[in-house]
């Protein structure tokens, strides 16, 4: 599955480039998922690093593409970025930015197909970080993507990872499980619970909001966990 946002303010091209991207997806079997957001500045205050390819286009309100997409870079170095715009003169600013390609308005579904390729290619290529666990009910070892994990809970003394595709239980600690995600954006936000920061949508007084969850955030663990909070996303929570 490729996760894609389109930050487009005409809903008819945004439309558009959702139509091309399911008929790609049909074409080569490849599952696209679709955001769209009809200004910048919605997009980057709300952003987290949940997608891989995101189609931008450059004359927008409030706030230009060129301006977000440096914005975008500031919060996520490696996810793809592809323009699309009637401004081809502009493009070539597009490196400044780590741009995949551009696309020129009207967009033709063979231009298109195209550069989506091309970006599928990367995004495919991007190495993911899996970690093996062994099923504490008898299903052997399972592999899971560690971007995909939302949060880690310590219950009836096993440990339960909460993913994209559903729970999985093992054996081992709390500790252990932070061991072994130290260095991708995990925090404990109590002593049962260990936070993926990039589920984490929002936080009030002592819940945080995390995927669609509603997780407590202990006394003694939410000073050390609004500041992992805020130096993953570059601030924005009060602490």
């Amino acid at each position: 599955m490729i996760r894609t946002a389109i930050v487009e303010d005409d809903p008819e091209a945004a439309e558009l480039i959702a139509s091309y991207l399911q008929r790609y997806g049909d074409e080569k079997n490849v599952t696209f998922t679709v955001e769209k957001f009809a200004n910048a500045v919605t997009f980057i205050e709300n952003y987290k690093d949940k997608y891989d390819i995101v189609f931008m286009d450059i004359e927008l309100p409030h706030m230009d593409g060129m301006t977000a997409a440096k914005k975008l870079r500031q919060r996520d170095a490696v996810v793809t970025l592809i323009f699309v715009t009637n401004m081809a003169q502009f493009a070539i600013k597009g490196y400044e930015v780590e741009a995949l390609d551009f696309i020129v308005k009207p967009v033709r579904y063979h231009d298109f197909a195209f550069r989506i390729e091309k970006a599928v290619s990367r995004v495919a290529s991007r190495e993911e970080k899996f970690i093996s666990l062994r099923d504490s009910r008898g299903g052997g070892y399972v592999k899971i993507i560690v971007s995909h994990i939302k949060y880690v809970e310590i219950m009836n003394h096993k440990i339960v990872y909460h993913c994209e595709e559903g729970d999985f239980e093992t054996y081992g600690t709390l500790k252990n499980a932070e061991s072994v995600l130290y260095d991708s954006h995990f925090a404990r936000c109590n002593s049962c619970y260990l936070v993926n920061l990039k589920f984490v949508n929002s936080v009030k007084e002592f819940v945080c909001d995390v995927g669609g969850e509603k997780l407590k955030i202990s006394q003694p663990k939410k000073k050390e966990f609004m500041k992992a909070l805020n130096d993953y996303i570059g601030g924005g929570f009060d602490v």
